[in-house]
């Protein structure tokens, strides 16, 4: 940093010499006298015709120059000349002098980005203490911000010395929580030139390009996993990837297949059992495999219909008729009346209480005017009745009631 200061220092000297060298050398120059010309022009040709003479090239010298004292008294003007103009101090160069520093400064701190430089300079005397924060287990953690600035450090710092293993694994997990997709999938491609055969690395590496939006990314992670997959065909971790990767390339029977290995290997009790199912009956909905859905249209009152609030959002919640826990819910936001959808098994409030697995249905439809989703005094809804359910039934709901 005090390098650059130096050597801005030292090129805005440089351009100031240059402007006061430049305006003191014009300030000696003077207009030359036309007087003295047409004397020294006089002189001069006054010693050729001699040398003519002499050399005997002409023989009517006296003619030539009684010629030659005419023709300088036909240049001499018919008014004085003026007074030759005094050249001006060297002290009005003073207020070009502070313009050129003035304009120059502005520029830079226009579109020099200095703020931004003020700005890196400072993560890079705060990175030190960043960095031993984030590896000692009892210090605070970081905040976003924080990571954000250490991300910028841990960069700075590898660009000048290229660091180590750890140090890339760092920052590529760093470009992971932030969500930085370009910084996580370089410092990950960094460290396995580094470390070719680490699981882990490839395995966070597959998990970058699995989250990115690139079409090609996901099918490099597939590539990946596959090869993964046939090495530790059990490991949860990477057949859970595995399953995101293809249900987001709309791979759904090799999704489904992959929750359902996925389901084999975890235990009963395990959080992760409910998300699976949940996820192998959204990858079921999406490949059209569902063969239980309940179709429903939802209408509106004729009250209702001139007092729909603005922001508010629709719930659809289905229930057994037993239990007040719904088996099924659905959250809107409000849109054109009436309204045709359908829901299935990927709606379920749980895994275990399938929609598909019930025998009569209970449909309720609500609008939220906050978004809240438990009922508020004023709420406008619809009921409808209990309905034996076979997996094909429609039902049609009226919003016309108001929660009291």
């Amino acid at each position: 940093m005090t390098l650059f200061w130096i050597v801005l220092a030292a090129l805005l000297t440089a351009a100031l010499l240059l402007f006061l060298v430049a305006g003191w050398r014009s300030d000696r120059l003077t207009a030359p006298d036309r007087d003295a010309l047409n004397k020294a022009f006089y002189q001069q040709r006054l010693a050729e015709l001699e040398q003519d003479e002499a050399q005997g090239v002409i023989d009517a010298r006296q003619t030539m120059v009684q010629e030659l004292q005419q023709t300088l008294l036909n240049d001499i003007p018919a008014a004085p000349a003026a007074a030759p103009a005094r050249p001006l101090g060297r002290w009005v160069l003073l207020p070009g002098a502070l313009l050129l520093v003035i304009v120059s400064l502005g520029c830079y701190l226009k579109t020099g980005g200095l703020p931004g430089l003020i700005a890196w300079q400072q993560v890079q005397d705060d990175y030190p203490a960043l960095r031993a924060r984030l590896l000692d287990p009892q210090a605070k953690p970081l905040t976003l911000e924080e990571l954000a600035r250490l991300g910028l450090g841990l960069r700075t710092s590898l660009q000048q010395n290229d660091g180590d293993l750890h140090d890339w694994l760092m920052l590529g997990r760093i470009g992971m929580v932030l969500n930085n997709r370009d910084t996580a999938i370089q410092a990950f491609q960094r460290a396995l030139q580094l470390a070719p055969n680490n699981s882990e690395i490839r395995l966070n590496y597959a998990e970058v390009l699995t989250r990115s939006s690139d079409a090609q990314d996901n099918r490099e992670a597939q590539t990946l996993l596959e090869a993964m997959l046939k090495q530790d065909p059990d490991n949860v971790r990477i057949l859970s990837l595995a399953a995101f990767n293809a249900f987001g390339q709309q791979q759904y029977p090799r999704a489904i297949e992959a929750w359902q290995t996925l389901l084999t290997l975890l235990p009963p009790d395990d959080a992760r059992v409910a998300q699976a199912k949940r996820n192998i009956e959204q990858a079921k909905t999406a490949a059209g495999l569902q063969s239980s859905q309940l179709a429903l249209s939802v209408s509106l009152g004729s009250k209702v219909e001139k007092m729909l609030p603005q922001d508010g959002v629709l719930y659809i919640s289905v229930s057994d008729g037993v239990s007040p826990v719904p088996v099924a819910v659905k959250r809107l936001p409000l849109s054109h009346f009436p309204l045709s959808l359908t829901l299935d098994d990927s709606n379920a409030m749980m895994p275990e209480r399938l929609l598909s697995a019930q025998h009569q249905v209970k449909v309720r439809v609500r609008i939220a005017r906050d978004g809240n989703a438990a009922p508020q005094t004023g709420d406008w809804f619809g009921e409808s009745a209990l309905t034996p359910f076979d997996g094909h039934q429609h039902l049609t709901v009226e919003i016309d009631q108001q929660q009291p």
